[in-house]
């Protein structure tokens, strides 16, 4: 199993303590009760041993550095933060007809949409009852963080409105679909830690930031990777119609260069082999793919503006390193 970013913390003390207390969330997840369920318990299990990155908890581990990172109420919280990104994966696979998911087949390819639905509500009914033991607050974050991950998915699901700008369309549904539970990962481990309310916001914001940065990434990893740098094949989104960043900004411009391209992403049928290939070389080589690169550093710009205010600690360091890696694989 792959467990968090491949970043190389510049404090190995924090390095070697990150990866204990993922060790120990781990373990947490895999034992978290079912309510004696074996049905959801089986098709909980099968999501968690696809492994995953565990990014979100990762964060919160670090944003926990700010305060007293051994108070007991920080395993629980970031259990409940996985499990909530668990149960959206159920529903995203659900809606998106996905076979696959990490490499292993997708729960609803294996048990049916319904069960995968209701595992997914199970899921976040699980990561509830685990805040409710954590007080009020934690539970009206939850909601609220609920509320904007629907809203990102609606909006996503429903499409673009009557006149509305097809990029800021897009910038919606990542940042509230991506960035609102990271953001929520960072207050957690903050808040739990017993960090103060302004500390808290700053994590919280620069978490999103560092979020949205990384999903914008990956539209830029779309384009211009090989299938060694980002897993899959270059153009997986551009074939299956999908309208990312760089496409996005492609479409935008009006400079008769990108004519043909702007033709292709519209017009052709891009699962065509010669056709698809024909529009990924031009959008390698289109100003679109730089002006996406550009919006990446924007987002790091923004959290780092929002790391700088807070204590000099091995912690904050540590979330330099991950704007600068979402740098580095962005190119």
């Amino acid at each position: 199993m792959t467990i968090a970013v491949p970043v190389e913390f510049a404090d190995k003390a924090l390095t070697a303590e990150i990866a204990e207390d993922l060790a120990v969330v781990e373990t947490a997840l895999r034992d978290t009760s079912f309510g004696g369920n074996e049905m959801f318990a089986e098709v909980s299990r099968h999501m968690m041993a696809a492994g995953g990155k565990r990014f979100r908890v990762m964060l919160v581990l670090l944003a926990a550095r700010f305060g007293d990172s051994r108070d007991k109420r920080i395993v629980p919280a970031a259990v409940a933060i996985e499990l909530t990104h668990l149960a959206t994966l159920f529903h995203d696979d659900v809606m998106d007809e996905a076979v696959i998911r990490r490499g292993h087949p997708s729960a609803n390819s294996m048990f049916g949409n319904s069960v995968a639905i209701l595992a997914g509500d199970y899921l976040f009914a699980r990561a509830s009852r685990i805040l409710a033991d954590l007080g009020p607050q934690a539970i009206r974050i939850q909601a609220e963080t609920f509320s904007r991950l629907v809203d990102g998915q609606l909006a996503e699901t429903v499409g673009l409105r009557p006149g509305q700008d097809p990029l800021d369309h897009y910038m919606h549904v990542i940042t509230e679909k991506t960035g609102s539970l990271i953001a929520t990962a960072g207050r957690f481990g903050a808040m739990f830690a017993g960090a103060p309310d302004e500390i808290s916001d700053l994590i919280a914001d620069a978490c999103q930031h560092i979020g949205v940065a990384w999903q914008l990434s990956d539209d830029v990893l779309d384009v211009s990777s090989s299938s060694a740098q980002s897993g899959k094949e270059p153009g997986t989104d551009l074939r299956q119609g999908v309208r990312t960043l760089p496409v996005l900004y492609a479409l935008r411009s009006s400079d008769p260069a990108g004519e043909r391209l702007r033709w292709l992403l519209t017009e052709a049928d891009l699962t065509d082999a010669a056709l698809h290939a024909e529009a990924l070389s031009l959008l390698q080589v289109s100003p679109a793919l730089g002006e996406a690169r550009e919006t990446v550093r924007t987002w790091i710009a923004g959290a780092r503006s929002r790391l700088t205010p807070l204590p000099n600690v091995p912690a904050r360091a540590a979330f330099e390193s991950l704007c600068d890696f979402v740098l580095t694989r962005t190119g």
